[in-house]
Order: C-alpha cells, then sequence, then structure tokens
C-alpha cells in the first residue's frame, strides 16, 4: 500500500471475487450465476433509444423499477430500497444499522463480505459458529444486542432456515435490526418478506444477480418498514445518488416483469441441482442439504483442494475455500443440464484418476 493510505484500513482484508479468468474457456460453476441469459424482454428493452439517452443522468428515485419490485412482492414503493448490487445494499445496511457501537452477529461461515464490511466501517463483530450439521441455531443469538445478518440460504451452505426460526429471532429483541439476506431465496425457500409488513426491525435484502439472469447489470433491492427505507435512502442519497445506471434500471424493471422466464429459470435450475446431488452422493459424494443454486459437496476419496485443481486443469471451475471448516468441500454452482452432465462425468475420471 502507499504511505498515503490511511492508517484505518490497515487491518481491512478485502473480499475476494471467485475467479474470472481469460486464458482459456471453462465451464464456469464457481461464481452463482445464472447459466440462463436475461429475459428476452430484457434484450428487446435495452434498444437504440435507450442506448441513445446515457448523455442523461438516470432517475434516481429509479421510480419504475421501484414501482416493479413493490408489484411483485405486495408492498408500497414506499417499502423498496434499489442500489447497485445487494453488495451494495448490504454496506447501506451495516454502515446505518450496525455503526452504533453494538456491533454486528453473523455466523462463522456466511457471506464472507460480512467481516469485510465490519472492517471497512469499523464495526464490532460477533461471529457465531454453525452447528455440526452446518445450520443455523437462532437461539444463539437471542441475547445479542446489536444488529443480526444472516444470509438465508446460506453462503456457503446453502441450506435454509424456516420462516419460523427467523420470526422467533426478530421476536426475541424487537428494539435491534436483523438482515435476513436472502441472494438464493429463489430456488427453493421461502422469503421473509412478508414478515417486514408484521417486523419494523427487519430488512430482507435481494439481488438480481441470480434467479433473474443480471449478474452483469449490478442491481439489488432491499424491503423493509418505510422508517427504514427512508433511512437507506438517506444514506445513499448523501453518497452517491446516481447509483443505478440507465440500462440497469430499465433491464431490472423488464426482468421483474417477466414472472414467466423467471419462474422456468429458477425452477430448472432448482431440478438440476437435485439431480447433480443425486449423481454426487452416487459416487459417494457427501452434500449438504441446498435450497440454492449451488451445492456444498466434499468426497473422503479426494480432497477438496485438489478436486478444484483437477477441475480446473479440464476446463470447470468450481469454488473452494481454504479456511476452517470449509476446505475439505467445494462450491459448486448449478449450470445447464449439459454442463453439469460434463462435470459429473469429469468427477468420475478425476476419481478413476486418483485410485490408480
Amino acid at each position: 500500500m502507499s504511505k498515503f493510505f490511511s492508517s484505518r484500513f490497515d487491518c481491512l482484508e478485502a473480499y475476494t471475487p471467485g475467479e474470472q479468468p481469460q486464458d482459456k474457456k471453462y465451464i464456469k460453476l464457481n461464481t452463482n450465476e445464472s447459466p440462463y441469459p436475461a429475459s428476452k424482454r430484457v434484450v428487446e428493452a435495452i434498444n437504440a433509444e435507450q442506448v441513445a439517452s446515457l448523455n442523461l443522468y438516470p432517475d434516481p428515485t429509479a421510480n419504475n423499477l421501484t414501482d416493479a419490485i413493490a408489484d411483485f412482492y405486495g408492498v408500497d414503493k414506499d417499502n423498496v430500497f434499489v442500489s447497485n448490487s445487494s453488495d451494495d445494499v448490504l454496506s447501506f445496511c451495516f454502515n446505518a444499522f450496525a455503526t452504533n457501537g453494538k456491533g454486528i452477529a453473523f455466523a462463522d461461515i456466511t457471506y464472507p463480505f460480512y467481516p469485510v464490511f465490519c472492517a471497512y466501517y469499523a464495526i464490532d463483530s460477533k461471529v457465531i459458529p454453525l452447528e455440526t450439521d452446518y445450520t443455523i441455531d437462532v437461539k444463539k443469538y437471542f441475547d445479542f444486542q446489536g444488529t443480526v445478518a444472516i444470509a438465508n440460504p446460506n453462503a456457503n451452505t446453502g441450506i435454509f432456515l424456516p420462516l419460523c426460526e427467523i420470526e422467533n429471532l426478530l421476536k426475541s429483541n424487537l428494539n435491534r435490526i436483523v438482515i435476513i439476506d436472502e441472494a438464493y431465496i429463489d430456488f427453493g425457500g421461502e422469503s421473509a418478506v412478508q414478515l417486514t409488513k408484521k417486523y419494523d426491525n427487519l430488512i430482507v435484502v435481494q439481488t438480481f444477480s441470480k434467479s433473474r439472469s443480471l449478474a452483469g447489470g449490478r442491481l439489488g433491492f432491499a424491503i423493509a418498514s418505510k422508517e427504514i427505507i427512508a433511512d437507506l435512502n438517506t444514506l445513499k442519497f448523501s453518497f452517491n445518488p446516481y447509483s443505478i445506471n440507465r440500462l440497469t434500471m430499465v433491464a431490472g424493471t423488464e426482468a421483474i416483469k417477466d414472472v414467466e422466464y423467471f419462474n422456468e429459470c429458477r425452477k430448472k435450475i432448482a431440478k438440476t441441482r437435485e439431480w447433480t446431488k443425486d449423481q454426487l452422493k452416487k459416487m459417494g459424494f457427501f452434500c449438504l442439504n441446498s435450497s440454492a443454486n449451488f451445492l456444498f459437496a466434499k468426497s473422503d476419496k479426494i480432497s477438496g483442494e485438489m478436486l478444484y485443481k483437477k477441475l480446473k486443469e479440464r476446463g470447470i471451475l468450481v469454488r473452494f475455500f481454504k479456511k476452517p471448516r470449509m476446505s475439505d468441500f467445494c462450491r459448486i454452482t448449478v449450470g445447464t443440464d449439459e454442463q453439469m452432465t460434463v462435470l459429473i462425468n469429469t468427477i468420475k475420471d478425476v476419481l478413476q484418476g486418483e485410485n490408480l
């Protein structure tokens, strides 16, 4: 780092994104993107007229997009906050509600951006280990007085926490914020959005990157009480009111309106996930019970790191985390049926080679 870099960032360890190699073409199963393209409605809406308007600033209120999200989830538009990716939304949430001296609590295995936000904003964090079966015991959060952040389904396990457990957590302390990060909710879980109508201490965060095939568009949103949304907008308009570009607004609006395509894609991914899990189990793999668009799998025949390396040599990228309780596993994004067939056949070849 330079001698000019602020000393307050001395302990900042930046988030490490999944590999995006350019050296050759890979079957890319490492960053939980959708294997399916954006909706045709999205493609048609981003037309020459929209491109010609790029000389003008976008609508800072994202009015059409906010209306579409509110209509889809059955809430008022004043209950919706939009920004540049769910990472951006989470960053605003951490800054707004966890910098009050009480800190924030989250699991030891969860979205790795949470500790990065804590370091960035100088937030004290309490890390609460998952159970031995990699589930979350919400009772361990009951006595914590600060903000709570839970990814549901959890990254990187894919395990879904039932809404009754979330409601128990909310009721245990009505005077602290609970952030439910639902990046993967559309592949098998049940959203907590409806609970925002009952509990004013709940923020539900979602993304367009996964189930709506817009990872490259960078778009996320939160649903919460009108007061919380006003707080988030205060921070956003004090930082970057034009955080969503004109084309992304159009893409997001059309993506959320195309309900038929949304349902088609997420159902296909869930079906392919279950087929892949069954095939992995037949090869002796242990897979956590994922409700997401990925599988967290391990085998006693090969280490997680070795499997990752062998697959990369053969043109397939999966995600490996060299961290406690995770290093035996590989996280495998669910691709198309054809991609997952290649994956399974390649793993068979790798295991045969390991047994020679």
